[in-house]
Protein backbone atom coordinates (compact mmCIF):
# COMPACT_ATOMS: atom_id res chain seq x y z
CA UNK A 1 0.00 0.00 0.00
CA UNK A 2 1.08 3.28 -0.77
CA UNK A 3 0.18 6.83 0.44
CA UNK A 4 -0.12 9.98 -1.68
CA UNK A 5 2.76 10.75 -3.62
CA UNK A 6 2.41 14.68 -2.80
CA UNK A 7 3.08 13.53 0.68
CA UNK A 8 7.01 13.10 1.78
CA UNK A 9 8.00 10.07 2.58
CA UNK A 10 8.95 10.86 6.57
CA UNK A 11 4.83 12.30 6.39
CA UNK A 12 3.84 9.06 5.22
CA UNK A 13 4.42 7.13 8.22
CA UNK A 14 2.29 9.54 10.14
CA UNK A 15 -0.45 10.04 8.33
CA UNK A 16 -0.86 6.30 8.45
CA UNK A 17 -0.57 6.10 11.82
CA UNK A 18 -3.14 8.64 12.51
CA UNK A 19 -5.74 6.78 9.68
CA UNK A 20 -4.52 3.46 11.34
CA UNK A 21 -3.68 2.03 7.81
CA UNK A 22 -1.24 -1.05 7.45
CA UNK A 23 1.75 0.50 6.80
CA UNK A 24 4.39 0.32 8.70
CA UNK A 25 7.67 1.85 9.02
CA UNK A 26 10.90 0.71 10.54
CA UNK A 27 13.72 2.83 11.60
CA UNK A 28 16.28 3.40 8.34
CA UNK A 29 14.00 2.02 6.11
CA UNK A 30 12.29 3.71 3.49
CA UNK A 31 8.28 3.67 4.16
CA UNK A 32 7.79 2.27 0.97
CA UNK A 33 9.78 -0.93 1.36
CA UNK A 34 8.19 -2.17 4.47
CA UNK A 35 4.54 -3.12 4.59
CA UNK A 36 2.54 -4.54 8.05
CA UNK A 37 0.23 -6.93 6.23
CA UNK A 38 -2.12 -9.94 7.65
CA UNK A 39 -3.57 -13.11 6.75
CA UNK A 40 -5.44 -16.14 8.10
CA UNK A 41 -4.18 -18.72 9.24
CA UNK A 42 -5.80 -22.20 10.95
CA UNK A 43 -6.13 -22.17 14.63
CA UNK A 44 -6.52 -25.64 15.12
CA UNK A 45 -8.12 -28.65 15.85
CA UNK A 46 -11.05 -26.69 17.02
CA UNK A 47 -11.77 -25.10 13.61
CA UNK A 48 -11.76 -21.52 12.74
CA UNK A 49 -8.38 -19.12 11.76
CA UNK A 50 -6.33 -16.61 13.71
CA UNK A 51 -5.65 -13.57 11.78
CA UNK A 52 -1.58 -13.09 11.67
CA UNK A 53 0.41 -9.88 11.59
CA UNK A 54 3.84 -9.71 9.41
CA UNK A 55 6.21 -6.90 8.40
CA UNK A 56 6.97 -7.29 4.19
CA UNK A 57 10.31 -6.22 3.81
CA UNK A 58 10.98 -5.73 0.11
CA UNK A 59 14.08 -5.44 -1.57
CA UNK A 60 15.09 -2.40 -3.81
CA UNK A 61 14.55 -4.26 -6.94
CA UNK A 62 10.87 -5.11 -5.92
CA UNK A 63 10.30 -1.09 -5.46
CA UNK A 64 12.27 -0.15 -8.66
CA UNK A 65 10.40 0.89 -11.86
CA UNK A 66 9.73 -2.15 -14.17
CA UNK A 67 12.32 -1.84 -17.04
CA UNK A 68 11.15 -4.45 -19.01
CA UNK A 69 14.98 -5.99 -18.52
CA UNK A 70 14.50 -7.98 -15.87
CA UNK A 71 10.12 -9.07 -15.07
CA UNK A 72 11.35 -12.57 -12.90
CA UNK A 73 10.05 -13.09 -9.89
CA UNK A 74 12.22 -12.43 -6.74
CA UNK A 75 13.02 -15.14 -3.66
CA UNK A 76 11.55 -14.62 -0.62
CA UNK A 77 12.31 -15.62 2.93
CA UNK A 78 9.96 -15.83 5.76
CA UNK A 79 11.30 -15.30 9.52
CA UNK A 80 9.93 -16.74 12.62
CA UNK A 81 10.90 -15.33 15.79
CA UNK A 82 11.68 -17.00 19.06
CA UNK A 83 9.95 -17.45 22.26
CA UNK A 84 10.93 -13.93 22.77
CA UNK A 85 8.50 -12.32 20.50
CA UNK A 86 8.58 -10.68 17.43
CA UNK A 87 8.20 -7.02 18.90
CA UNK A 88 10.05 -4.73 21.18
CA UNK A 89 8.60 -2.71 24.17
CA UNK A 90 7.38 -0.39 21.30
CA UNK A 91 5.47 -2.67 19.29
CA UNK A 92 8.21 -2.59 16.00
CA UNK A 93 10.19 -5.60 15.27
CA UNK A 94 13.05 -6.18 17.19
CA UNK A 95 16.22 -5.57 16.16
CA UNK A 96 17.29 -9.61 15.22
CA UNK A 97 13.69 -8.77 12.98
CA UNK A 98 15.28 -5.98 11.33
CA UNK A 99 19.01 -6.71 11.01
CA UNK A 100 18.12 -9.86 9.35
CA UNK A 101 15.68 -8.23 6.81
CA UNK A 102 18.24 -5.84 5.63
CA UNK A 103 20.61 -8.47 5.50
CA UNK A 104 17.94 -10.46 3.28
CA UNK A 105 17.30 -7.37 1.05
CA UNK A 106 20.96 -6.50 0.07
CA UNK A 107 20.69 -9.85 -1.65
CA UNK A 108 17.54 -8.88 -3.45
CA UNK A 109 14.98 -11.66 -1.24
CA UNK A 110 12.04 -10.42 -0.09
CA UNK A 111 11.68 -11.09 3.61
CA UNK A 112 8.45 -11.62 5.81
CA UNK A 113 8.58 -11.29 9.72
CA UNK A 114 5.69 -13.06 11.36
CA UNK A 115 4.27 -12.07 14.21
CA UNK A 116 2.98 -15.42 16.18
CA UNK A 117 2.15 -14.06 19.67
CA UNK A 118 0.45 -10.45 19.51
CA UNK A 119 -2.73 -12.16 17.44
CA UNK A 120 -2.99 -14.65 20.02
CA UNK A 121 -2.76 -12.55 22.94
CA UNK A 122 0.81 -13.35 24.31
CA UNK A 123 3.92 -11.54 24.07
CA UNK A 124 6.70 -13.95 25.09
CA UNK A 125 6.82 -17.35 26.01
CA UNK A 126 10.65 -18.12 27.43
CA UNK A 127 9.92 -17.50 31.19
CA UNK A 128 6.59 -20.55 30.68
CA UNK A 129 7.29 -24.03 31.19
CA UNK A 130 7.05 -25.80 27.93
CA UNK A 131 3.88 -27.73 28.68
CA UNK A 132 2.40 -24.83 30.17
CA UNK A 133 2.20 -22.80 26.77
CA UNK A 134 -0.99 -21.65 25.10
CA UNK A 135 0.86 -21.29 21.87
CA UNK A 136 3.02 -24.69 20.81
CA UNK A 137 4.63 -26.07 18.10
CA UNK A 138 1.64 -26.91 16.26
CA UNK A 139 0.34 -23.27 16.30
CA UNK A 140 4.11 -22.30 14.69
CA UNK A 141 3.64 -25.15 12.69
CA UNK A 142 0.21 -23.71 10.93
CA UNK A 143 1.29 -20.11 10.76
CA UNK A 144 4.47 -20.61 8.87
CA UNK A 145 2.28 -22.86 6.34
CA UNK A 146 0.26 -20.35 6.03
CA UNK A 147 2.38 -17.43 5.50
CA UNK A 148 4.32 -19.73 2.92
CA UNK A 149 0.90 -20.03 0.91
CA UNK A 150 0.02 -16.27 1.28
CA UNK A 151 3.68 -15.59 0.43
CA UNK A 152 4.02 -17.54 -2.75
CA UNK A 153 0.50 -15.46 -4.02
CA UNK A 154 2.46 -12.10 -4.17
CA UNK A 155 3.10 -10.10 -6.87
CA UNK A 156 6.51 -10.35 -7.74
CA UNK A 157 7.31 -13.13 -5.26
CA UNK A 158 9.02 -15.88 -6.72
CA UNK A 159 6.58 -19.10 -5.24
CA UNK A 160 9.27 -21.92 -6.01
CA UNK A 161 12.25 -19.93 -4.58
CA UNK A 162 10.58 -19.76 -0.84
CA UNK A 163 12.54 -20.46 2.34
CA UNK A 164 12.03 -20.38 5.88
CA UNK A 165 14.37 -19.00 8.54
CA UNK A 166 13.92 -19.40 12.49
CA UNK A 167 15.13 -19.03 15.79
CA UNK A 168 15.01 -20.73 18.97
CA UNK A 169 11.23 -21.60 19.09
CA UNK A 170 10.85 -20.45 15.69
CA UNK A 171 13.87 -22.30 14.69
CA UNK A 172 12.11 -25.59 16.06
CA UNK A 173 9.14 -23.99 13.49
CA UNK A 174 11.11 -24.14 10.68
CA UNK A 175 11.39 -27.92 11.26
CA UNK A 176 8.51 -28.48 12.59
CA UNK A 177 7.06 -26.56 9.27
CA UNK A 178 8.95 -28.78 6.77
CA UNK A 179 8.67 -32.07 8.78
CA UNK A 180 6.65 -34.39 5.99
CA UNK A 181 5.54 -36.26 8.96
CA UNK A 182 2.95 -34.03 9.86
CA UNK A 183 -0.22 -34.10 7.85
CA UNK A 184 -0.53 -30.75 6.91
CA UNK A 185 2.56 -30.32 6.13
CA UNK A 186 2.40 -33.40 4.05
CA UNK A 187 -0.65 -31.97 1.96
CA UNK A 188 0.76 -28.70 1.10
CA UNK A 189 0.54 -26.80 -1.73
CA UNK A 190 3.71 -24.35 -1.17
CA UNK A 191 6.44 -25.87 0.51
CA UNK A 192 10.05 -23.96 1.31
CA UNK A 193 13.04 -24.71 -0.63
CA UNK A 194 15.24 -24.23 2.25
CA UNK A 195 15.06 -24.44 5.88
CA UNK A 196 17.13 -22.83 8.08
CA UNK A 197 16.97 -23.02 11.66
CA UNK A 198 19.58 -21.08 14.52
CA UNK A 199 19.67 -23.17 17.44
CA UNK A 200 16.29 -24.92 17.25
CA UNK A 201 14.99 -27.34 19.91
CA UNK A 202 15.44 -30.54 18.18
CA UNK A 203 14.22 -32.80 20.51
CA UNK A 204 10.66 -33.28 19.75
CA UNK A 205 11.12 -34.08 16.05
CA UNK A 206 13.60 -36.30 17.00
CA UNK A 207 11.48 -38.39 19.07
CA UNK A 208 8.70 -38.44 16.56
CA UNK A 209 10.37 -38.81 13.16
CA UNK A 210 11.76 -36.38 10.56
CA UNK A 211 11.35 -36.13 7.00
CA UNK A 212 12.13 -33.08 5.63
CA UNK A 213 10.69 -31.92 2.40
CA UNK A 214 13.23 -29.10 2.07
CA UNK A 215 17.46 -29.13 2.19
CA UNK A 216 17.67 -28.41 5.61
CA UNK A 217 20.45 -26.37 7.78
CA UNK A 218 20.61 -25.83 11.49
CA UNK A 219 23.15 -23.33 13.07
CA UNK A 220 23.97 -24.42 16.88
CA UNK A 221 26.47 -24.00 19.47
CA UNK A 222 28.07 -26.37 21.12
CA UNK A 223 28.11 -24.65 24.50
CA UNK A 224 24.11 -23.80 24.08
CA UNK A 225 22.64 -25.13 27.64
CA UNK A 226 19.06 -24.11 26.74
CA UNK A 227 18.46 -26.00 23.40
CA UNK A 228 21.88 -28.44 23.13
CA UNK A 229 23.30 -29.51 19.92
CA UNK A 230 23.47 -32.74 20.63
CA UNK A 231 19.88 -33.53 19.44
CA UNK A 232 19.86 -31.51 16.26
CA UNK A 233 23.14 -33.37 14.98
CA UNK A 234 21.44 -36.58 15.93
CA UNK A 235 18.61 -35.15 13.93
CA UNK A 236 20.71 -34.84 11.55
CA UNK A 237 23.36 -37.91 11.47
CA UNK A 238 21.58 -40.47 9.66
CA UNK A 239 20.65 -38.17 6.42
CA UNK A 240 23.83 -35.79 5.43
CA UNK A 241 23.94 -35.43 1.58
CA UNK A 242 20.86 -36.52 -0.60
CA UNK A 243 21.08 -39.79 -1.87
CA UNK A 244 20.29 -40.60 -5.56
CA UNK A 245 18.97 -43.82 -4.41
CA UNK A 246 16.00 -42.02 -2.76
CA UNK A 247 13.82 -40.22 -4.21
CA UNK A 248 13.10 -37.00 -2.94
CA UNK A 249 15.90 -37.56 -0.43
CA UNK A 250 17.11 -34.01 1.26
CA UNK A 251 20.04 -32.81 2.40
CA UNK A 252 20.19 -32.08 6.38
CA UNK A 253 23.14 -30.27 7.83
CA UNK A 254 24.69 -28.82 11.10
CA UNK A 255 26.84 -26.53 11.90
CA UNK A 256 27.85 -26.75 15.53
CA UNK A 257 30.21 -23.57 16.81
CA UNK A 258 32.81 -23.95 19.19
CA UNK A 259 32.31 -22.28 22.38
CA UNK A 260 29.02 -20.78 21.15
CA UNK A 261 25.85 -20.43 23.67
CA UNK A 262 22.23 -19.67 22.70
CA UNK A 263 21.59 -16.69 20.64
CA UNK A 264 25.28 -16.12 19.88
CA UNK A 265 24.43 -14.47 16.06
CA UNK A 266 23.23 -11.70 18.37
CA UNK A 267 25.70 -8.97 19.80
CA UNK A 268 24.69 -8.80 23.67
CA UNK A 269 27.20 -10.11 26.24
CA UNK A 270 26.93 -13.50 27.65
CA UNK A 271 24.53 -13.36 30.53
CA UNK A 272 22.77 -15.89 33.02
CA UNK A 273 18.96 -15.52 32.80
CA UNK A 274 17.49 -17.30 35.81
CA UNK A 275 13.81 -16.40 34.26
CA UNK A 276 13.85 -19.14 32.22
CA UNK A 277 12.49 -22.54 33.92
CA UNK A 278 13.32 -24.69 30.92
CA UNK A 279 17.39 -25.59 29.71
CA UNK A 280 19.44 -28.39 30.05
CA UNK A 281 19.24 -27.85 33.63
CA UNK A 282 15.99 -26.90 34.88
CA UNK A 283 15.47 -24.29 37.23
CA UNK A 284 19.10 -23.00 37.42
CA UNK A 285 18.88 -20.87 34.34
CA UNK A 286 19.98 -20.60 30.65
CA UNK A 287 23.11 -18.57 29.14
CA UNK A 288 22.27 -16.06 26.48
CA UNK A 289 24.63 -13.83 24.53
CA UNK A 290 26.28 -12.72 21.23
CA UNK A 291 29.41 -14.99 19.76
CA UNK A 292 30.72 -12.72 16.95
CA UNK A 293 32.84 -15.22 15.50
CA UNK A 294 30.01 -17.42 15.40
CA UNK A 295 27.67 -14.17 14.24
CA UNK A 296 30.08 -13.47 11.47
CA UNK A 297 30.28 -17.73 10.46
CA UNK A 298 26.91 -18.35 10.40
CA UNK A 299 25.89 -15.49 8.06
CA UNK A 300 28.27 -16.69 5.66
CA UNK A 301 26.83 -20.25 6.10
CA UNK A 302 22.99 -18.30 6.05
CA UNK A 303 23.77 -16.48 2.70
CA UNK A 304 25.57 -19.24 0.80
CA UNK A 305 22.52 -21.93 1.76
CA UNK A 306 20.15 -19.62 0.63
CA UNK A 307 21.92 -18.35 -2.93
CA UNK A 308 22.91 -21.98 -3.98
CA UNK A 309 18.93 -22.70 -3.03
CA UNK A 310 17.57 -19.65 -5.01
CA UNK A 311 19.98 -20.28 -7.81
CA UNK A 312 19.26 -23.75 -8.80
Amino acid sequence: MDLPGLIPKPGRCLLAMALGLWVACAAGAPSDAVERVQFQAPAGESGGSVTLQAWWYRPPAALAPATGKDTRPLPAVILLHGCGGMLNRRGQPAERMREYADLLNQQGWHALAVDSLTPRGEKELCTQRVGTRKINQNDRRRDALAALQWLAAQPGVDGQRLALLGWSHGGSAVLAASNLRHADVAAAKVLPRLSVAFYPGCGSDLRGGYRPAADTLMLVGKADDWTPAAPCQALAAPRGTPRDDIPGSREVRVVAYEGAYHGFDGTVPLRLRTDVPNGVYPGQGVHVGGHPVAREQSRKELLAALGKAFNR
